[in-house]
Protein backbone atom coordinates (compact mmCIF):
# COMPACT_ATOMS: atom_id res chain seq x y z
CA UNK A 1 0.00 0.00 0.00
CA UNK A 2 2.73 2.66 0.12
CA UNK A 3 3.42 2.30 -3.35
CA UNK A 4 1.19 3.04 -6.93
CA UNK A 5 -2.41 4.47 -7.50
CA UNK A 6 -3.87 5.66 -4.03
CA UNK A 7 -7.17 5.44 -5.07
CA UNK A 8 -6.62 2.01 -6.77
CA UNK A 9 -5.02 0.63 -3.67
CA UNK A 10 -8.03 1.96 -1.24
CA UNK A 11 -10.81 0.63 -3.34
CA UNK A 12 -9.24 -2.95 -3.96
CA UNK A 13 -8.62 -3.36 -0.45
CA UNK A 14 -11.99 -1.84 0.36
CA UNK A 15 -14.11 -4.17 -2.11
CA UNK A 16 -13.31 -7.24 -0.39
CA UNK A 17 -13.95 -5.93 3.08
CA UNK A 18 -17.17 -4.19 1.98
CA UNK A 19 -18.46 -7.59 0.53
CA UNK A 20 -17.55 -9.45 3.35
CA UNK A 21 -19.13 -7.50 5.67
CA UNK A 22 -22.13 -7.54 3.40
CA UNK A 23 -21.63 -11.30 3.66
CA UNK A 24 -21.97 -10.90 7.68
CA UNK A 25 -24.58 -8.80 7.42
CA UNK A 26 -26.67 -11.12 5.03
CA UNK A 27 -26.60 -13.86 7.19
CA UNK A 28 -27.68 -11.66 9.98
CA UNK A 29 -30.68 -10.77 8.29
CA UNK A 30 -31.23 -14.13 6.87
CA UNK A 31 -31.66 -14.62 10.87
CA UNK A 32 -34.19 -12.08 10.81
CA UNK A 33 -36.01 -12.81 7.84
CA UNK A 34 -36.34 -16.40 8.39
CA UNK A 35 -37.33 -16.13 12.37
CA UNK A 36 -39.42 -13.14 10.88
CA UNK A 37 -41.19 -15.32 8.47
CA UNK A 38 -41.69 -18.75 10.24
CA UNK A 39 -41.79 -17.85 14.24
CA UNK A 40 -43.41 -14.31 14.31
CA UNK A 41 -42.99 -10.68 15.17
CA UNK A 42 -42.59 -10.93 18.72
CA UNK A 43 -39.18 -13.46 17.48
CA UNK A 44 -38.54 -10.59 15.38
CA UNK A 45 -38.39 -8.34 18.16
CA UNK A 46 -36.11 -10.48 20.13
CA UNK A 47 -33.59 -11.16 18.03
CA UNK A 48 -33.70 -7.67 16.52
CA UNK A 49 -33.68 -5.73 20.40
CA UNK A 50 -30.72 -8.24 21.03
CA UNK A 51 -28.32 -6.15 19.07
CA UNK A 52 -27.53 -3.22 21.29
CA UNK A 53 -26.92 -4.94 24.30
CA UNK A 54 -24.45 -7.70 22.09
CA UNK A 55 -22.58 -4.81 21.04
CA UNK A 56 -22.38 -3.22 24.54
CA UNK A 57 -20.48 -6.26 25.39
CA UNK A 58 -18.43 -7.20 22.73
CA UNK A 59 -17.31 -3.61 22.07
CA UNK A 60 -14.29 -3.21 23.55
CA UNK A 61 -12.88 -6.15 22.25
CA UNK A 62 -13.60 -4.77 18.97
CA UNK A 63 -11.82 -1.71 19.72
CA UNK A 64 -8.73 -4.02 20.95
CA UNK A 65 -9.02 -5.78 17.50
CA UNK A 66 -8.97 -1.90 16.12
CA UNK A 67 -5.89 -1.33 17.95
CA UNK A 68 -4.07 -4.89 16.77
CA UNK A 69 -4.43 -3.86 13.66
CA UNK A 70 -2.84 -0.37 13.67
CA UNK A 71 0.06 -1.34 15.54
CA UNK A 72 0.68 -4.62 13.22
CA UNK A 73 -0.22 -2.46 9.87
CA UNK A 74 2.73 0.42 10.83
CA UNK A 75 5.30 -2.53 11.77
CA UNK A 76 4.55 -4.18 8.75
CA UNK A 77 4.87 -1.02 7.07
CA UNK A 78 8.32 -0.44 8.33
CA UNK A 79 9.49 -3.48 7.61
CA UNK A 80 9.54 -4.68 11.52
CA UNK A 81 9.31 -8.45 11.21
CA UNK A 82 10.25 -8.83 14.76
CA UNK A 83 7.67 -6.72 16.56
CA UNK A 84 5.45 -7.35 14.13
CA UNK A 85 5.25 -11.46 15.32
CA UNK A 86 5.28 -10.12 18.81
CA UNK A 87 2.05 -7.62 17.52
CA UNK A 88 0.48 -10.53 15.60
CA UNK A 89 0.57 -13.38 18.38
CA UNK A 90 -0.03 -10.48 20.99
CA UNK A 91 -3.00 -9.64 19.87
CA UNK A 92 -4.27 -13.80 19.36
CA UNK A 93 -3.96 -13.74 23.18
CA UNK A 94 -5.26 -11.20 24.34
CA UNK A 95 -8.68 -12.07 21.87
CA UNK A 96 -8.31 -15.34 24.01
CA UNK A 97 -8.48 -13.84 27.08
CA UNK A 98 -11.69 -11.59 26.22
CA UNK A 99 -13.33 -14.34 24.38
CA UNK A 100 -13.62 -15.97 27.73
CA UNK A 101 -14.24 -13.31 29.95
CA UNK A 102 -17.10 -12.40 27.61
CA UNK A 103 -18.10 -15.91 27.31
CA UNK A 104 -19.38 -15.98 30.98
CA UNK A 105 -20.29 -12.22 31.51
CA UNK A 106 -22.57 -12.41 28.82
CA UNK A 107 -24.10 -15.54 29.84
CA UNK A 108 -24.52 -14.22 33.05
CA UNK A 109 -26.16 -10.58 32.76
CA UNK A 110 -28.31 -11.03 29.78
CA UNK A 111 -31.23 -11.13 31.67
CA UNK A 112 -30.88 -8.55 33.58
CA UNK A 113 -29.83 -5.90 30.88
CA UNK A 114 -32.58 -6.34 28.81
CA UNK A 115 -35.16 -6.00 31.77
CA UNK A 116 -32.57 -2.83 32.21
CA UNK A 117 -34.12 -1.96 28.83
CA UNK A 118 -38.19 -2.27 29.63
CA UNK A 119 -37.89 -5.03 27.16
CA UNK A 120 -42.13 -6.31 26.77
CA UNK A 121 -43.04 -9.32 28.64
CA UNK A 122 -44.03 -11.31 25.44
CA UNK A 123 -40.47 -10.60 23.60
CA UNK A 124 -38.46 -11.01 26.55
CA UNK A 125 -37.51 -14.74 27.21
CA UNK A 126 -36.86 -15.50 23.44
CA UNK A 127 -34.21 -12.17 23.75
CA UNK A 128 -32.79 -14.05 26.98
CA UNK A 129 -32.37 -17.14 24.81
CA UNK A 130 -31.30 -16.03 22.15
CA UNK A 131 -28.12 -13.99 23.55
CA UNK A 132 -27.30 -16.44 26.20
CA UNK A 133 -26.77 -19.17 23.41
CA UNK A 134 -25.06 -16.37 21.60
CA UNK A 135 -22.70 -16.04 24.26
CA UNK A 136 -21.69 -19.20 24.59
CA UNK A 137 -20.14 -18.98 20.84
CA UNK A 138 -18.78 -15.56 21.61
CA UNK A 139 -15.03 -16.81 21.50
CA UNK A 140 -14.83 -18.08 18.16
CA UNK A 141 -16.17 -14.25 16.86
CA UNK A 142 -13.94 -12.14 19.09
CA UNK A 143 -10.45 -14.49 17.90
CA UNK A 144 -11.88 -14.37 14.21
CA UNK A 145 -12.29 -10.31 14.40
CA UNK A 146 -8.65 -10.26 15.72
CA UNK A 147 -7.62 -12.59 13.14
CA UNK A 148 -9.19 -10.80 10.61
CA UNK A 149 -7.90 -7.34 11.38
CA UNK A 150 -4.20 -9.34 11.38
CA UNK A 151 -5.36 -10.18 7.76
CA UNK A 152 -6.55 -6.54 7.06
CA UNK A 153 -3.43 -5.42 8.18
CA UNK A 154 -1.43 -7.02 6.69
CA UNK A 155 -3.10 -6.10 2.86
CA UNK A 156 -4.84 -9.47 2.51
CA UNK A 157 -8.20 -8.41 2.68
CA UNK A 158 -9.72 -11.34 0.60
CA UNK A 159 -9.05 -13.78 2.97
CA UNK A 160 -11.50 -12.80 5.58
CA UNK A 161 -13.88 -12.54 2.56
CA UNK A 162 -13.87 -15.51 1.36
CA UNK A 163 -14.49 -17.09 4.98
CA UNK A 164 -16.98 -15.17 5.77
CA UNK A 165 -18.59 -16.53 2.54
CA UNK A 166 -17.96 -19.79 3.51
CA UNK A 167 -19.29 -18.76 7.25
CA UNK A 168 -22.97 -16.75 5.44
CA UNK A 169 -23.58 -19.95 3.71
CA UNK A 170 -23.21 -22.23 6.87
CA UNK A 171 -25.70 -19.89 8.74
CA UNK A 172 -28.05 -19.56 6.24
CA UNK A 173 -28.07 -23.13 5.77
CA UNK A 174 -28.44 -23.66 9.63
CA UNK A 175 -30.98 -21.31 10.19
CA UNK A 176 -33.17 -23.07 7.46
CA UNK A 177 -32.78 -26.43 9.29
CA UNK A 178 -32.93 -25.46 12.78
CA UNK A 179 -35.37 -22.65 12.37
CA UNK A 180 -38.00 -23.70 9.05
CA UNK A 181 -37.46 -27.38 9.67
CA UNK A 182 -36.92 -27.98 13.12
CA UNK A 183 -38.90 -25.62 15.01
CA UNK A 184 -36.27 -24.45 17.06
CA UNK A 185 -37.21 -20.61 17.35
CA UNK A 186 -34.54 -17.79 18.35
CA UNK A 187 -32.96 -20.82 19.87
CA UNK A 188 -31.61 -22.06 16.21
CA UNK A 189 -30.99 -18.66 15.10
CA UNK A 190 -28.24 -18.25 17.89
CA UNK A 191 -27.05 -21.60 17.38
CA UNK A 192 -26.81 -21.09 13.71
CA UNK A 193 -24.67 -17.88 14.18
CA UNK A 194 -22.46 -19.43 16.64
CA UNK A 195 -21.30 -22.44 14.42
CA UNK A 196 -21.04 -20.11 11.50
CA UNK A 197 -18.41 -17.87 13.80
CA UNK A 198 -16.52 -21.35 14.95
CA UNK A 199 -16.11 -21.81 10.89
CA UNK A 200 -14.89 -18.55 10.14
CA UNK A 201 -12.44 -18.86 13.20
CA UNK A 202 -10.96 -21.80 12.09
CA UNK A 203 -10.64 -21.47 8.58
CA UNK A 204 -8.45 -17.63 9.71
CA UNK A 205 -6.55 -19.19 11.90
CA UNK A 206 -5.67 -21.94 9.82
CA UNK A 207 -4.42 -19.58 7.08
CA UNK A 208 -2.44 -17.25 9.27
CA UNK A 209 -0.37 -20.69 10.77
CA UNK A 210 0.47 -21.26 6.98
CA UNK A 211 1.11 -17.95 5.31
CA UNK A 212 4.36 -17.80 4.60
CA UNK A 213 5.01 -13.75 5.69
CA UNK A 214 6.38 -11.54 8.42
CA UNK A 215 2.22 -11.98 10.07
CA UNK A 216 2.65 -15.95 10.21
CA UNK A 217 1.23 -17.25 13.57
CA UNK A 218 3.14 -19.77 15.23
CA UNK A 219 0.40 -21.41 18.25
CA UNK A 220 3.32 -22.36 20.91
CA UNK A 221 3.85 -18.36 20.26
CA UNK A 222 0.73 -16.85 20.94
CA UNK A 223 0.87 -15.24 24.54
CA UNK A 224 1.09 -11.60 25.92
CA UNK A 225 4.54 -9.97 25.72
CA UNK A 226 3.44 -7.12 28.11
CA UNK A 227 5.03 -4.34 26.31
CA UNK A 228 3.67 -4.80 23.02
CA UNK A 229 -0.09 -5.60 24.85
CA UNK A 230 0.46 -2.21 26.51
CA UNK A 231 1.01 -0.40 23.08
CA UNK A 232 -2.44 -2.46 21.20
CA UNK A 233 -4.45 -1.68 24.22
CA UNK A 234 -2.93 2.03 24.23
CA UNK A 235 -4.10 2.69 20.80
CA UNK A 236 -7.34 0.40 20.85
CA UNK A 237 -8.44 1.47 24.39
CA UNK A 238 -10.16 4.86 23.17
CA UNK A 239 -12.09 3.04 20.39
CA UNK A 240 -12.97 0.42 22.83
CA UNK A 241 -14.38 2.94 24.82
CA UNK A 242 -16.16 4.58 22.36
CA UNK A 243 -17.91 1.57 20.98
CA UNK A 244 -19.40 0.56 24.26
CA UNK A 245 -20.35 4.11 25.53
CA UNK A 246 -22.01 4.69 22.05
CA UNK A 247 -23.67 1.20 22.81
CA UNK A 248 -24.82 2.35 25.99
CA UNK A 249 -26.65 5.51 24.12
CA UNK A 250 -28.05 3.07 21.46
CA UNK A 251 -29.50 0.73 24.31
CA UNK A 252 -31.14 3.72 25.66
CA UNK A 253 -32.34 4.57 21.97
CA UNK A 254 -33.60 0.92 21.96
CA UNK A 255 -35.28 1.67 24.83
CA UNK A 256 -37.09 4.11 23.90
CA UNK A 257 -38.38 1.94 20.43
CA UNK A 258 -39.17 -0.50 23.47
CA UNK A 259 -41.78 1.97 25.05
CA UNK A 260 -43.90 2.01 21.83
CA UNK A 261 -44.49 -2.29 21.75
CA UNK A 262 -43.66 -5.17 19.87
CA UNK A 263 -44.82 -4.10 16.41
CA UNK A 264 -42.17 -0.96 16.59
CA UNK A 265 -39.71 -3.02 18.18
CA UNK A 266 -40.07 -5.68 15.48
CA UNK A 267 -39.99 -2.77 12.48
CA UNK A 268 -37.14 -0.90 14.12
CA UNK A 269 -35.06 -4.54 14.08
CA UNK A 270 -36.12 -5.18 10.91
CA UNK A 271 -34.61 -1.85 9.79
CA UNK A 272 -31.51 -2.24 11.43
CA UNK A 273 -30.69 -5.26 9.13
CA UNK A 274 -31.22 -3.14 6.06
CA UNK A 275 -29.26 -0.21 7.81
CA UNK A 276 -26.85 -2.33 8.13
CA UNK A 277 -26.09 -2.79 4.19
CA UNK A 278 -25.25 0.93 3.91
CA UNK A 279 -23.07 1.45 7.62
CA UNK A 280 -20.95 -1.11 6.67
CA UNK A 281 -19.29 -0.55 3.96
CA UNK A 282 -18.88 2.79 5.59
CA UNK A 283 -17.08 1.22 7.64
CA UNK A 284 -15.32 -0.40 5.67
CA UNK A 285 -14.00 2.23 3.73
CA UNK A 286 -12.89 3.35 7.42
CA UNK A 287 -11.05 0.59 8.01
CA UNK A 288 -9.00 0.42 4.30
CA UNK A 289 -8.71 4.02 5.58
CA UNK A 290 -6.88 3.34 8.56
CA UNK A 291 -5.01 0.06 7.04
CA UNK A 292 -3.49 2.33 4.23
CA UNK A 293 -2.69 5.36 6.42
CA UNK A 294 -0.88 3.08 8.64
CA UNK A 295 0.94 1.54 6.63
CA UNK A 296 2.21 4.68 5.03
CA UNK A 297 2.65 6.53 7.77
CA UNK A 298 5.00 4.05 9.36
CA UNK A 299 6.94 4.82 6.13
CA UNK A 300 6.97 8.31 6.59
CA UNK A 301 4.79 8.67 3.11
CA UNK A 302 2.59 12.01 4.57
CA UNK A 303 1.72 13.09 1.48
CA UNK A 304 -0.06 10.00 0.63
CA UNK A 305 -1.61 9.99 3.43
CA UNK A 306 -3.54 13.51 2.97
CA UNK A 307 -4.50 11.98 -0.80
CA UNK A 308 -6.30 8.95 0.64
CA UNK A 309 -8.64 10.78 3.22
CA UNK A 310 -9.92 13.01 -0.34
CA UNK A 311 -10.17 9.01 -1.70
CA UNK A 312 -11.98 7.93 1.12
CA UNK A 313 -14.26 10.66 1.37
CA UNK A 314 -15.74 10.42 -1.82
CA UNK A 315 -15.87 6.63 -2.24
CA UNK A 316 -17.88 6.82 0.83
CA UNK A 317 -20.30 9.69 0.22
CA UNK A 318 -20.79 8.37 -3.38
CA UNK A 319 -22.09 4.85 -2.18
CA UNK A 320 -24.25 5.93 0.61
CA UNK A 321 -26.43 8.53 -1.81
CA UNK A 322 -26.89 6.01 -4.48
CA UNK A 323 -27.61 3.38 -1.90
CA UNK A 324 -30.01 5.51 0.11
CA UNK A 325 -31.95 6.36 -2.96
CA UNK A 326 -32.67 2.60 -3.77
CA UNK A 327 -33.53 1.74 -0.28
CA UNK A 328 -36.07 4.55 -0.49
CA UNK A 329 -37.43 3.58 -3.56
CA UNK A 330 -38.06 0.09 -3.11
CA UNK A 331 -39.01 0.24 0.89
CA UNK A 332 -42.36 -1.57 0.82
CA UNK A 333 -40.54 -4.81 -0.77
CA UNK A 334 -37.67 -4.32 1.17
CA UNK A 335 -39.29 -3.99 4.51
CA UNK A 336 -41.80 -7.22 3.54
CA UNK A 337 -38.97 -9.56 2.79
CA UNK A 338 -39.26 -9.53 6.93
CA UNK A 339 -42.73 -9.72 7.50
CA UNK A 340 -46.31 -9.07 5.80
CA UNK A 341 -47.44 -7.62 9.05
CA UNK A 342 -48.80 -3.99 8.14
CA UNK A 343 -47.67 -2.04 11.52
CA UNK A 344 -44.31 -3.84 11.61
CA UNK A 345 -43.92 -2.92 7.67
CA UNK A 346 -45.64 1.17 8.29
CA UNK A 347 -42.85 1.26 11.58
CA UNK A 348 -39.70 0.30 8.89
CA UNK A 349 -40.56 2.67 6.68
CA UNK A 350 -40.84 5.67 9.04
CA UNK A 351 -37.35 4.98 10.31
CA UNK A 352 -35.93 4.48 6.66
CA UNK A 353 -37.79 7.99 5.62
CA UNK A 354 -35.03 9.23 8.21
CA UNK A 355 -31.82 7.28 7.73
CA UNK A 356 -31.47 6.94 4.32
CA UNK A 357 -31.32 10.61 2.86
CA UNK A 358 -28.20 11.26 5.42
CA UNK A 359 -26.49 8.43 5.41
CA UNK A 360 -24.00 11.02 3.85
CA UNK A 361 -22.97 12.62 6.84
CA UNK A 362 -21.94 9.38 8.91
CA UNK A 363 -19.35 8.41 5.75
CA UNK A 364 -17.91 11.96 6.46
CA UNK A 365 -17.43 11.16 10.15
CA UNK A 366 -16.52 7.30 9.89
CA UNK A 367 -13.69 8.32 6.66
CA UNK A 368 -11.78 11.32 8.27
CA UNK A 369 -12.28 9.20 11.82
CA UNK A 370 -10.15 5.84 9.89
CA UNK A 371 -7.35 8.68 8.40
CA UNK A 372 -6.38 10.15 11.74
CA UNK A 373 -6.92 6.51 13.83
CA UNK A 374 -4.46 4.77 10.59
CA UNK A 375 -1.72 7.79 12.32
CA UNK A 376 -2.35 6.31 15.98
CA UNK A 377 -4.31 9.01 16.94
CA UNK A 378 -7.33 7.29 17.96
CA UNK A 379 -8.42 9.63 21.05
CA UNK A 380 -9.35 12.55 19.18
CA UNK A 381 -11.81 10.50 16.86
CA UNK A 382 -13.16 8.76 20.27
CA UNK A 383 -14.11 12.23 21.62
CA UNK A 384 -15.53 13.21 18.67
CA UNK A 385 -17.79 9.79 18.30
CA UNK A 386 -18.72 10.08 22.04
CA UNK A 387 -20.04 13.88 21.98
CA UNK A 388 -21.87 13.07 18.93
CA UNK A 389 -23.09 9.67 19.03
CA UNK A 390 -23.37 9.29 22.63
CA UNK A 391 -23.61 12.43 24.87
CA UNK A 392 -26.04 14.40 22.19
CA UNK A 393 -27.70 11.47 22.13
CA UNK A 394 -28.40 10.72 25.54
CA UNK A 395 -29.72 14.42 26.19
CA UNK A 396 -31.82 14.52 23.27
CA UNK A 397 -33.84 11.33 24.67
CA UNK A 398 -33.66 13.48 28.27
CA UNK A 399 -34.49 16.63 27.30
CA UNK A 400 -35.52 16.83 23.67
CA UNK A 401 -37.51 12.87 23.04
CA UNK A 402 -40.70 14.41 25.20
CA UNK A 403 -41.56 16.95 23.22
CA UNK A 404 -42.27 14.37 20.67
CA UNK A 405 -45.73 12.42 20.69
CA UNK A 406 -44.70 9.68 18.45
CA UNK A 407 -41.40 7.35 17.65
CA UNK A 408 -40.36 10.12 15.05
CA UNK A 409 -38.14 11.65 17.66
CA UNK A 410 -36.63 8.57 18.25
CA UNK A 411 -35.77 8.28 14.03
CA UNK A 412 -34.81 12.14 13.98
CA UNK A 413 -32.10 11.86 16.46
CA UNK A 414 -29.80 9.64 14.04
CA UNK A 415 -29.66 11.92 11.29
CA UNK A 416 -28.97 15.12 13.59
CA UNK A 417 -26.28 13.32 15.45
CA UNK A 418 -24.32 12.11 12.41
CA UNK A 419 -24.33 15.44 10.89
CA UNK A 420 -22.75 17.24 14.71
CA UNK A 421 -20.19 14.74 14.28
CA UNK A 422 -19.32 14.91 10.45
CA UNK A 423 -19.05 18.62 12.11
CA UNK A 424 -17.04 18.41 14.43
CA UNK A 425 -14.62 15.77 12.66
CA UNK A 426 -14.12 18.17 9.63
CA UNK A 427 -13.70 20.82 12.02
CA UNK A 428 -10.53 18.61 13.89
CA UNK A 429 -8.93 17.37 10.53
CA UNK A 430 -8.55 21.14 8.89
CA UNK A 431 -7.23 22.64 12.22
CA UNK A 432 -5.25 20.11 14.03
CA UNK A 433 -2.01 18.80 13.90
CA UNK A 434 -2.79 15.30 13.64
CA UNK A 435 -0.13 14.12 11.19
CA UNK A 436 2.84 15.35 13.18
CA UNK A 437 4.55 12.66 14.54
Amino acid sequence: MTEGSIWKNILLFSVPLILGNLLQQLYNTADSIIVGNFVGSNALAAVGSSGSPIFLLIGFSQGIAVGAGVVVAQYLGAKDRKEAQEAVHTSLALAAILGLILTVGGILISRSLLMAMDTPAEVLEDAVTYMQIYFGGVLFSVVYNMAAGILNAAGNSQRSLLYLGIASGTNILLDLVLIAGLKMGVAGAAIATDVSQLVSCVLSLGFLMRVNDDYRVTAKEIKVHKKMAARIIKVGLPTGIQNMVISLSNILVQAGVNGYGAAAMAGFAAYMKVDGFNILPIMSFSMAATTFVGQNYGAGKTDRVKKSMWVTLGMGVGYTVLTGVLLLAFQNPIMQLFTHDAEVVAFGCTAMHYFCPFYWELSILHSLAGTVRGTGKTVPPMVVLLVSLCVFRIGWIQWVLPFFRSIDGIFVLYPVSWGLGAVLMILYTWKANWLDT
